[in-house]
């Protein structure tokens, strides 16, 4: 598999260096207004990326198996530090969500840590009790349980967005175990109650599902995100603006260099660029699959497939959203988008696949 661990390497590292370029185009002029240094977001995310280095290449260097051993410690910690995040005067509020710690420089939101340790538990989780999986009280329950736990205090932040992918990715790493489909059926059937309740105990959720209906009935409300996103794909055309030449990031489209950066994209770089932006995708998640074939061992499959799952479904989403195919939610565009922690655990992830990958080339 070595072939296919440079090709998901050199498909990763060309991601980095689209977003890197993304990043700054989208954000020197608000950046420049806003913090008086148009290099801030830039120099911020090429710090990310470093830190998001240190921590990849560390999963590389050990034997993810004994990662086994220390699942439950982790899912441990990723519980405390999700309730202490939520305690006053320990985690930072900002624009009305309490989601990080504040480290310095850098904010650390531990709901983003969250999902790849819950990987890594379920892995776990289904590696030693497989014959236990289609089992409502062995398999189904407990998993459900410790699901529950990490949804309950994410959304309490509140953050939605995380909360749906770690329910996601929950079902899908369930049925990649061989969970009974009556099972998985029966427990969205009952989140779709619990979701509609999310959505109507916060009006701003309410306005975002009522402005994804039709954006353009409140252009300069509720649908104002939408309706200028929807404009910059629209202005791109099939060849784009040309790099650097969006309109929309001049205070038009919010969150430009963050939620939003495949809108400006698509605006720069036009119809072709965002296209080859999604065929990388596609590239790394083909690569991703081809190691997942020839992962025997199952608590390295369980991983890498949640990893797959996971990126696949961020992707997805913010894309989605962006063509206002899905209504908004603050899921970043992986590798892509401004964002510390997401970026970091995403580049942490990426070295966890190599690893398994290289476990199995090695044929250890």
């Amino acid at each position: 598999m070595r072939e296919t661990r440079i090709s998901l390497f050199m498909t990763f590292v060309i991601l980095i260096c689209f977003g890197t370029v993304m990043i700054y185009s989208s954000s020197g002029v608000y950046a420049l207004e806003v913090m008086k240094n148009s290099s801030y977001f830039l120099i911020r995310h090429l710090m990310f990326l470093v830190i998001g280095a240190g921590f990849m290449f560390f999963c590389m260097t050990f034997d993810y198996r004994q990662l086994q051993k220390y699942a439950k410690p982790l899912l441990g910690l990723v519980i405390i530090l999700l309730i202490l995040v939520l305690i006053p005067h320990i985690g930072k509020i900002t624009s009305g969500a309490r989601r990080w710690f504040s480290l310095g420089p850098i904010n650390f939101q531990p709901s983003e840590l969250a999902k790849p340790v819950l990987i890594i538990y379920l892995a776990d989780f289904f590696a030693r009790k497989k014959s236990d999986v289609r089992s409502l009280a062995k398999g189904f329950i407990p998993v459900m349980l410790v699901m529950g736990v990490l949804c309950v205090l994410i959304i309490k932040q509140p953050d939605l967005g995380n909360t749906v992918l770690i329910f996601a990715i929950t079902l899908c790493m369930l049925f990649a175990a061989g969970a009974k489909i009556k099972h998985g059926l029966s427990i969205f059937i009952m989140a779709i109650p619990v979701f509609v309740f999310l959505v109507l105990a916060e009006p701003y959720r309410i306005r975002r599902i009522v402005s994804f209906m039709n954006p353009w009935d409140d252009p300069q409300g509720a649908g104002f995100q939408l309706s200028q996103s929807q404009i910059a794909l629209g202005s791109g055309g099939f060849w784009g603006v040309g790099l650097g030449q969006s309109q929309q990031k001049l205070f038009y489209l919010p969150a430009a260099h963050t939620d939003f950066i495949f809108s400006i994209i698509g605006e720069e770089l036009g119809f072709l660029g965002a296209v080859v932006l999604i065929v990388l995708f596609g590239m790394l998640i083909w690569h991703g699959v081809k190691i997942l074939k020839h992962t025997v061992d199952p608590f390295g499959y369980y991983i890498a497939f949640g990893i797959l799952v996971m990126i696949s479904i961020q992707v997805m989403v913010n894309v989605g959203v962006s063509i206002g195919a899905l209504p908004t939610k603050g899921l970043p565009l992986p590798f892509i988008s401004y964002g510390g922690s997401a970026l970091i655990f995403n580049m942490a992830a990426i070295g966890l696949l190599l690893n398994i990958a290289r476990a199995h080339d090695l044929g250890s």
